[in-house]
């Protein structure tokens, strides 16, 4: 189990876990815009991957920007603390009454380009997720959202084809069974 301060404790699963968790590291380390948003350095940015009550959904965004199916979450904007992040997107974007955190542990990790668009050139988001599950409230759609969905797990295939997505369905037996 490897720690990296403002992001929490990992444990890599496999040689894809262990080479996200390294990068992030070494890039935390080497960057120290690492939390910010500069368009020309790569960032962190922290993601919630928000389950149904019931563990059986996870609750999409049609991202406008990205025009994609993704889990919520965003920009650190300077604050280096990521599962804070990863918990305030996930109210913005869903509308979400209460959430919590299944576990204080880092989830997945998740590098992967941005493309160039107007504002700014392509650059790295080095994606820290967390398990979150939904507690009350109903979904509500944000302005960074096309739609809001809850996604059957079985059915998360059908949604989207992003293995940084998929990666939810993989990972989330054996991290259900490793909680207390």
């Amino acid at each position: 189990m490897d720690h990296i301060d403002g992001i929490g404790t990992y444990v890599p699963q496999d040689a894809r876990d262990h080479d996200m968790w390294a990068r992030l590291s070494r890039f935390c380390i080497s960057e120290p815009q690492a939390f910010g948003r500069n368009p020309e350095t790569s960032h962190v940015t922290g993601s919630a991957f928000v389950l149904s009550p019931d563990l059986g959904s996870v609750l999409l965004t049609h991202h406008h920007k990205l025009d994609r199916w993704l889990q919520l979450g965003g920009h650190c904007d300077g604050i280096a603390d990521v599962p804070f992040v990863a918990l305030k997107e996930a109210y913005e974007e869903s509308g979400l009454s209460r959430i919590e955190q299944m576990s204080e542990r880092v989830f997945d990790v998740d590098i992967h380009e941005i493309p160039a668009n107007a504002k700014e050139g392509a650059h790295l988001h080095y994606d820290v997720r967390y398990l979150l599950r939904a507690v009350a409230g109903q979904i509500a759609l944000s302005d960074e959202s096309n739609a809001l969905e809850w996604v059957p797990l079985e059915r998360l295939h059908e949604r989207t084809d992003a293995p940084g997505v998929l990666v939810l369905r993989e990972k989330l037996p054996g991290f259900l069974a490793s909680l207390p």
